[in-house]
């Protein structure tokens, strides 16, 4: 095992480390706050803070405009000249936006509904 593999392995670790400790953090932070909130006596239902009419539908646009904004990207990468990792970064971003802030429009329209 050379010096490189050596590296490599505690790059890995590290960053695995680094991901676990700010899940854990996070959760174990949530958690301590809406115990203090429950002891307080606060109403419990702003946890149940899922206002989306269909998660599905949220992630099924977000996917479907990232995908788009994929073949958008290598469009403009194979036909324009643009750098590769500027095109698909920027159209992935651009059309994943685009697919949450028509999901927000069409889960409102939804909601006139109701």
């Amino acid at each position: 095992m050379s010096g490189d593999d050596i590296k490599h392995i505690l790059i890995s670790l590290g960053a695995f480390a680094s991901v676990f400790g700010i899940i854990y953090v996070f959760l174990m932070t949530r958690s301590r706050e809406r115990m203090a909130m429950i002891e307080r006596g606060v109403d419990a239902s702003i946890f149940s803070g899922n206002d989306s009419i269909s998660p599905t539908l949220k992630f099924g646009m977000l996917f479907v405009g990232i995908a788009v904004g994929m073949i958008v990207g290598d469009v403009l990468h194979d036909n324009y000249g643009f750098s590769k990792g500027t095109s698909f970064l920027a159209m992935v971003f651009l059309f994943g936006g685009l697919s949450l802030i028509i999901n927000f429009v069409i889960e409102r329209l939804l909601a006139r509904k109701k």
